[in-house]
C-alpha cells in the first residue's frame, strides 16, 4: 500500500540570526527565527512523513513549548521522524519539495541539501527533489519577512 503527505512550513525572518535550509547554513544576513533552528525545508519534510504515515504533526511529536527542542538541530527531528515511520512499518518512496524566498538564491547549494538530507532519510538522492523559488516580491516571502517550504512525500507500508 502507498501512502502520501504533504507539509507546508513557514518561519519570519530577522537579522542576526542564521538561515539553516535542509540541513545546511546558507550565508544571509537575514536567518529563520523558531524554537529549533528554524530549518523550514527539514520541518515541511517532516510533517510529510508524519502525514503519509498517520503519525500526526512535527509539533505533536516535538512540541515549541518544550525545553527538550529548544535550539535543536533539525536534522535530529528528521531522524526521528525517519525512525517512527519506520517502526510503524513505512518506507520512503520519495520526497519532493520547494523552498520559498527572494533572497538569497539557494540553487548553488541545492546539491548539497541533497546529499545531507537523503543520507538521513536513508534514500537515494535521485529519491529526493529540492526546488527553490521565489514569490515575485509577493506577499512575507517577497518582503523578506518570511521564508516557507511545501513537501510531498511518498512512503509504501512494507509490514
Amino acid at each position: 500500500m502507498f501512502r502520501t503527505g504533504f507539509g507546508f512550513d513557514v518561519h519570519r525572518l530577522k537579522k542576526k540570526y542564521p538561515l539553516f535550509i535542509g540541513g545546511v547554513l546558507i550565508p544571509s544576513d537575514k536567518g529563520a527565527v523558531g524554537h529549533s533552528d528554524a530549518d523550514v525545508l527539514i520541518h515541511a519534510i517532516c510533517d510529510a512523513l508524519l502525514g503519509a504515515a498517520s503519525l500526526k504533526d512535527i509539533g505533536y511529536h516535538f512540541p515549541d513549548n518544550s525545553d527538550e527542542y529548544k535550539n535543536i538541530d533539525s536534522k535530529i527531528l528528521l531522524n526521528k521522524v525517519v525512525e517512527l515511520i519506520t517502526i510503524n512499518g513505512y518506507k520512503i518512496v520519495n520526497i519532493d519539495s520547494t523552498v520559498c524566498l527572494e533572497t538569497p538564491k539557494i540553487a548553488s547549494f541545492i546539491p548539497e541539501i541533497i546529499k545531507v538530507l537523503a543520507n538521513i532519510l536513508g534514500i537515494e538522492q535521485s529519491q529526493f527533489s529540492v526546488k527553490a523559488t521565489t514569490t515575485e516580491k509577493l506577499g512575507y516571502t517577497g518582503k523578506r519577512k518570511g521564508i516557507s517550504a511545501y513537501a510531498v512525500a511518498l512512503v509504501k507500508k512494507i509490514n
